[in-house]
């Protein structure tokens, strides 16, 4: 009976038969949660990820340990899933495209990460669908970021135009005197690098639209980031904001990622100005840190509609099950073992929702769990949250 059911999996595999099998590049925290939503759906998740001990690569009993770079390896993960998607931009695009010619569903496309995972690319197509971005050129030299700096008007921000997350690959120039120690840090000469101008901000926003393959669309509240040395430290959802730029906001988020033909969930960014001016700093073409809260405090997550969208499935209403909601990210504060400390004291604070990631490592800003809480208000919430957050540490124990 059970070299039966084996032989009927092999045999259903990526014919578009139940069980449906959704293949997910990469092992992080994103595919686990991904993962997680994907179970009660009857999806079965297959994990892409080079370390075999990934969060998400525990949860795929059929996980492939591999390089994602190589192209023989996409090609044997793709035989064994009706639908791929993306925890992260960093897989090559024409890696994606050799698996869309070989007639595999990848969702976002292959066009659309070519289009988003070079930042430079993505500010121009958004420019060129007329949406707001703060002012940016290509820089091939110290000389060409000098000219643009007094162009733009210091200070500007230096950025790789490729792989560069949580504050790594940016580099804040204040002046001329910082060029030389900006093009050293982030390798210029051998790295593709742009120049962007200081957008005068009041407040960091963000909103996760989700896409579907027939262009339908759930755009989720609009939320508030505060971050802490570029990374995400807290959510507060909703943001406080007025209405009409919480209006304004959701409508630019949705524009955005309809100009890169996105499809799935995707993590819009984006600078409120003292003058309610609003302006996309950058789209992640996956689900996003911002909107983990929407685990608990939506209808339906970020993470379940993603599988919605990709495996071409209605999409999920994604209102707000409560007033409101704060997430606090757990950053680990060294390099040492991710082993948890200080649960008992979190989990009984009542209305701490606590997800924790697994990873075995932590390390200096490493994202390593969050916890989610939901009330009345924000100004309700966020206390909680941060007491709760307080009371873990990872590491060894003190």
């Amino acid at each position: 009976m059970h070299e039966n059911y084996d032989s009927e999996i092999k045999r259903r595999s990526g014919q578009g038969n139940y069980p449906v099998r959704l293949g997910i590049i990469g092992g992080g925290q994103l595919a686990r949660m991904t993962a997680i939503a994907a179970l009660p759906l009857g999806v079965e998740v297959i994990v892409l990820e080079k370390n075999p001990h990934s969060p998400a690569a525990r949860l795929s009993p059929d996980c492939i340990v591999g390089d994602w770079a190589d192209r023989e390896t996409l090609l044997r993960f793709a035989t064994q899933c009706e639908v791929i998607t993306l925890e992260n931009e960093f897989v090559d695009a024409a890696a994606l495209e050799v698996l869309e010619k070989a007639g595999h569903k990848v969702f976002p496309s292959a066009k659309c990460i070519a289009t988003v995972q070079d930042k430079f690319t993505q500010k121009s197509a958004l420019q060129n669908c007329g949406i707001a971005v703060p002012k940016f050129c290509a820089v091939k030299s110290p000389a060409e970021i000098d000219a643009a700096g007094y162009e733009f008007g210091w200070p500007v921000v230096l950025k790789t135009r490729r792989n560069g997350y949580d504050g790594k690959g940016n580099f804040t120039l204040k002046s001329q005197a910082d060029v030389a120690a900006g093009w050293q840090t982030l390798g210029g000469g051998k790295n593709e690098l742009m120049l962007e101008a200081w957008f005068p901000f009041v407040k960091e926003l963000a909103v996760i639209v989700t896409r579907g393959q027939d262009g339908a669309t759930a755009v989720y509240p609009v939320v508030e980031t505060i971050q802490r040395n570029h990374v995400c430290h807290v959510v507060k959802a909703p943001a406080q904001i007025p209405e009409d730029v919480a209006k304004r906001a959701a409508a630019l988020a949705k524009r955005a990622v309809e100009a890169v033909g996105g499809i799935g969930s995707f993590g819009v960014e984006m600078f409120l100005s003292t003058t309610g001016e609003l302006a996309i700093n950058e789209l992640a073409p996956r689900v996003h840190n911002s909107g983990h809260y929407t685990i608990e405090a939506c209808d339906c997550s970020q993470f379940e509609n993603h599988v919605r969208a990709v495996l071409g499935w209605p999409l999920g209403n994604p209102l707000m099950v409560a007033p409101a909601a704060v997430m606090v990210n757990l950053l680990g504060t060294e390099k040492t073992s991710g082993q948890p400390h200080g649960l008992d004291a979190a989990l009984r604070m009542t209305g701490a929702r606590l997800h924790l990631y697994g990873k075995l490592m932590s390390g200096p800003g490493r994202k390593m769990g969050h916890i989610t809480v939901l009330e009345n208000s924000v100004d309700q919430a966020q206390p909680i949250a941060e007491r709760a957050a307080k009371r873990i540490y990872f590491g060894d124990k003190l």
